[in-house]
């Protein structure tokens, strides 16, 4: 029969395999296993091994199943028969580890002598038989990683012999029944990473003989009260994690004198927790992830109750509401332990020098907390340790540089902590870490290329948001394998190295908010699975590298203030505006239209012929003349027309953070009208007069906000002017949040822009898409706008320079007629600047967008005359 032969496939396959390996190996090796193995079988009446022959490949016999790639057998799938009823007198029946799929044959109810049934490591389905209680003599029932479904069944409380019962790593839902209760020769009871729900009956709370329970990774929920009696005196492992279980921790906990395994972690217990010192043969206990504590002093008083324990391997208390200081207990816990986790608390005082004592310590976490104070130069006694965290702290004063005595160590994140001085360049020491993380903190110096030049590096390294000066050492490229590289926000400069090319590994790469000049290195070509670039805010220059346009990966692309210059691309990652930023660079051209960057300039090729000149000088010459009729006969027209304005109070409104907030429902997306690079602009009517008012609330956040704000209330306190749009009032504050808030409210332009006219955005309605400008409209408007120059060029107490001028700065009130706005850029010229202006515009530099030149930068056309020519024939 092949009943026997199949039902320890494992077993058999081992001892055939080892006995009929051959010296060649490979798919020969397979073939000769499988052939012993059939030779084995004594009988085989449901002929499941009959195709085992050579007229067929040996991945295509009945059972066997092979892996593509290799063709080598991975699985023998043989099913068991229902025939099995039939051996009565069969005592044990193991089928562990196989491949079965089937569900548990009903026939196996007639091995009434039946003591072990294992299945454990299969493949079963359905559920699990009420039957199983007819099997009266059972004392081990395993049914471990299956997909059996259903709930348990309660008939299995009357397996009055039943000393181990396995259901874990199944699908089953439901309870646990009450009739569980009733097996009072239980020892071991384990159905974790079940669907298990509803509450635990406390009848399996006083099984006395159990010494395994562990129902963690399901949907159990319900109550341990504080005086819950669990009557477990032989209990080595108790795991109840990853539930819904609340209430306190019951007192009895602390009689489990034989506990080894201790997991309460990820519930909702909360309260204190209860002494341990009964606990000698603890090993392992695991209490985070819960609302323990009431975030005070006291509530880590349970941790010294732990010493002694000579046994104690891994402490898990993190993620609670643990209050107090720090205890110095910590420092005499034993050797023995590996790991010490008590992060996200409200833990506050030192790291005690005395953990140098926890020679064995592996991993340390105690981030997101409240500790102060430097870490302790005993911290290098730890050689064993692979895992350091304690970001999110208040520690201060310098790295110490004993941390290069952990050679081992493979994470280390101090980010977001008050740490001071330079990095140490013993870290060089540390040929393992795969990860580092120094951000947010004060350090200051260069980067130790000893710490560049770390091989292993190949998962982060982040030193963002320090004080850190001097060049980008050269060894950065040894770190070939790294995945993101941080050093935004310090004060590096100098070119960046072309060795950075030689991480080909990087994903994520952020240089910005640094000094760093010059091109950006060809080297960067080799970077191809670059998914985020930022180099903005330095000084870099030069034209945009081609190959930024072959990294199909790059999602996210910011070039911002800098000084790139040339023909920006259209492809690739340059054709989506939402991933690629390139504002505040005057010198680019071209790209997209959602950039809004000034078409190129095409130079006339050198054989252009004479001809073409001369047609080109006369139709120029043409349209000035008609141009310069239409102008005078528009100027007279102009004279009689009555100028109205916008009825807005001219006392100055006195208004506040409230007011405005109050005004805008909250800054309602509603009543938001346009964005820019500094801020928001909101259209409201205020409660107090009725006025309509633009608010434009600036981002702070935004590098040069601020100073665009004081520029713009330098610029118009002291101007007015018909064609100049009116200021109402600037208001400087804090927010709800005690945040810095700044906003500038104006007269609001019932026409938008100008650039709404001229170039109307997709998402417009069809109303505002049919509207246009005639031609003596536009002629009207660039006078306004000549006007409002004139004034500001040669009127104005000091003379200011707009900066920025464009369509989109150009906004037209209800009667169309043209005020020159925003003023975040402008430049203020005092007399004797003036005087030597051609001296000192060098220094100035072209700011804002290109397509307006400030008086002075040429000698023979006016300012006026060109921005008006601009409106009326390049727009």
């Amino acid at each position: 029969m092949i009943l026997l032969s199949c039902f320890n496939l494992q077993g058999l396959s081992l001892l055939d395999l080892a006995t009929a390996r051959p010296a060649a190996g490979g798919i020969a090796t397979d073939l000769q296993a499988l052939l012993q193995f059939k030779a084995k079988i004594t009988g085989d009446p449901h002929k499941i091994v009959e195709s085992w022959n050579n007229s067929i490949p040996f991945c295509q016999w009945r059972g066997v199943t092979c892996c593509r790639k290799h063709r080598r057998v991975t699985k023998l799938d043989l099913k068991i028969p229902q025939e099995i009823g039939l051996l009565r007198r069969l005592e044990i029946l193991d089928l562990t580890n196989n491949s079965i799929s089937s569900e548990i044959p009903s026939n196996l109810s007639a091995c009434t002598k039946l003591t072990v049934v294992d299945m454990t490591g299969n493949h079963l389905t359905g559920e699990i038989p009420t039957w199983l209680d007819l099997l009266s003599n059972l004392r081990v029932l395993g049914f471990y990683y299956n997909s059996l479904r259903g709930s348990i069944p309660p008939s299995l409380g009357n397996l009055s012999s039943l000393e181990k019962l396995g259901l874990s790593f199944n699908a089953l839902s439901g309870i646990i029944p009450e009739a569980l209760g009733q097996l009072t020769n239980l020892s071991f009871f384990s159905a974790q990473e079940n669907a298990i729900s509803g509450v635990v009956p406390t009848t399996m709370f006083n099984l006395s003989k159990i010494r395994l329970f562990d129902i963690g990774g399901n949907k159990i929920q319900g109550t341990l009260h504080s005086n819950l009696v669990i009557s477990m005196p032989n209990v080595e492992f108790f795991s109840i994690e990853s539930n819904q279980i609340s209430g306190q921790i019951p007192i009895s906990v602390s009689n489990f004198s034989n506990i080894s395994v201790l997991q309460f972690h990820n519930n909702s217990f909360s309260g204190n927790v209860p002494s341990l010192e009964k606990l000698d043969k603890l090993f392992n206990l695991e209490l985070g992830i819960n609302h323990l504590g009431d975030g005070r002093e006291g509530d880590l008083n349970f941790l010294c109750t732990l010493l002694n324990k000579t046994k104690l391997t891994f402490l898990h208390v993190g993620n609670n509401n643990f209050g107090g200081e720090l205890p110095e207990c910590i420092s005499n816990f034993s050797s023995t332990l590996v790991g010490l986790v008590m992060s996200t608390n409200k833990i506050w005082g030192r790291i005690p020098n005395g953990i140098g004592n926890l020679i064995n310590l592996e991993v340390l976490g105690v981030y997101q907390n409240q500790l102060s104070g430097p870490i302790p130069f005993e911290i290098g006694s730890l050689q064993k340790l692979t895992i350091f965290y304690a970001y999110g702290n208040f520690l201060s004063e310098t790295i110490p540089h004993s941390i290069g005595n952990l050679t081992e160590l493979t994470e280390l994140s101090l980010d977001y902590n008050n740490l001071q001085g330079n990095i140490p360049s013993s870290l060089g020491n540390c040929q393992n870490l795969l990860l580092m993380s120094l951000s947010h903190n004060n350090l200051s110096g260069s980067i130790p290329s000893q710490v560049l030049g770390l091989s292993s590096m190949s998962i982060l390294l982040d030193l963002s948001s320090n004080d850190l000066a001097g060049e980008l050492p050269v060894t950065v490229g040894y770190m070939k394998n790294l995945g993101e590289f941080h050093v935004s926000q310090n004060r590096l400069s100098g070119l960046i190295p072309n060795n950075l090319g030689s991480c080909v590994s990087l994903e994520k790469l952020f240089l910005n908010d640094n000094l760093f000049e010059g091109p950006l290195p060809s080297s960067l070509s080799s970077l191809k699975g670059l998914e985020a670039l930022d180099v903005s805010d330095n000084n870099l220059s030069g034209a945009i590298p081609d190959f930024l346009v072959s990294f199909s990966a790059l999602k996210y692309l910011n070039l911002s203030f800098n000084d790139f210059e040339g023909v920006i691309p259209s492809e690739g990652v340059f054709k989506n505006a939402s991933a690629t930023f390139v504002e505040g660079n005057s010198k680019l051209c071209g790209g997209i239209p959602e950039l809004h960057l000034s078409r190129c300039n095409t130079k006339t090729s050198s054989n252009t012929s004479h001809k073409l000149k001369i047609v080109i000088i006369v139709v120029t010459l043409g349209v000035a003349l008609v141009f310069t009729c239409l102008l005078i006969l528009w100027f007279t027209k102009k004279k009689e027309r009555k100028l109205t304005t916008a009825s807005v109070e001219n006392s100055i409104l006195r208004l506040s953070y409230q007011s405005i907030q109050r005004a805008t429902d909250g800054f309602a997306m509603e009543n938001l009208v346009g964005t820019g690079c500094f801020g928001s602009v909101y259209k409201r009517i205020l409660e107090e007069n009725g006025t309509v008012i633009a608010v434009k609330v600036l981002n702070l956040l935004n590098r040069g906000a601020s100073r665009s704000f004081l520029t713009e209330c330098e610029a118009l306190k002291n101007i007015r002017h018909r064609n100049l749009v009116k200021i109402l009032t600037a208001i400087s504050s804090v927010d709800y949040k005690g945040n810095d808030f700044k906003a500038l409210v104006y007269e609001f332009m019932e026409n938008g822009s100008l650039d709404d006219w001229l170039h109307p955005s997709v998402n417009t309605n069809e109303q505002e898409m049919m509207r246009n400008l005639s031609f003596f409209q536009r002629v009207d408007v660039a006078v306004d706008v000549a006007h409002a120059l004139e004034y500001l060029h040669h009127h104005c107490e000091t003379s200011i320079i707009h900066c920025d001028l464009k369509p989109s700065n150009i906004l037209l009130d209800n009667e169309m007629i043209g005020h020159i706005g925003d003023f975040g850029l402008a430049k203020i010229l005092f007399a004797d600047r003036l005087d030597h202006y051609a001296n000192q515009s060098s220094s100035l530099g072209l700011r804002g967008t290109i397509g307006y030149a400030p008086p002075g930068k040429y000698m023979h056309f006016s300012s006026n005359f060109i921005i008006i020519l601009y409106l009326l024939l390049c727009i």
